[in-house]
């Protein structure tokens, strides 16, 4: 894939996608907010980020995450009764690579709370949002996880962490 040319009546003039990395690089073009998946697991919390968030249902309030096969921390997740998701804030940076990391103790220095029911929430994130699987959906080489919102809390005055062209950032407002 190659840089995209405009044309005098401005219309990408387009190419074709032959390599992963192409895609890598196309995807990656899209921002994105990033949310970390946790869970108790025998008395310790584990965890993942995922990118690929997605509001689905109001009724019945639904959720889903993009998970990739193959994830040795998701097949520690879905066995969990209640899964934490957090909308990771604009302080994360370093969290978010911490958690994407293959570590032993992903969760070394990090501050959370953990629920009666084992969910897992990153203090300092803009939302949180205690879920149940609902359902699990093959997509190519990842699988859609559909989650069912059962408890979430939001709050004020936190930025998101946003990924795009594989780094992260935050935003701020339009005047």
């Amino acid at each position: 894939m190659t840089q995209a040319c405009i044309d005098v009546s401005g219309r990408a003039s387009l190419d074709d996608i032959t390599q992963e990395t192409d895609l890598r690089r196309l995807f990656g073009r899209f921002p994105t907010g990033v949310t970390a998946l946790c869970a108790m697991d025998r008395h310790r919390p584990v965890g993942m980020t995922a990118s690929a968030f997605v509001a689905v249902s109001l009724d019945p309030a639904l959720v889903s995450v993009c998970i990739k096969h193959g994830s040795w921390t998701w097949r520690q997740l879905r066995t969990r009764e209640r899964i934490g998701i957090s909308f990771l804030g604009h302080g994360h940076a370093a969290t978010a690579r911490q958690l994407a990391q293959r570590a032993d103790d992903r969760f070394l220095g990090l501050d959370y709370e953990a629920t009666s029911s084992g969910a897992v929430f990153l203090t300092n994130a803009t939302a949180w949002l205690e879920c149940s699987i609902e359902k699990e959906i093959g997509a190519g080489d990842h699988d859609i996880v559909l989650f069912r919102l059962r408890r979430a809390a939001v709050t004020d005055g936190v930025m998101p962490l946003i990924f795009h062209s594989s780094d992260f950032h935050t935003i701020t407002p339009l005047a």
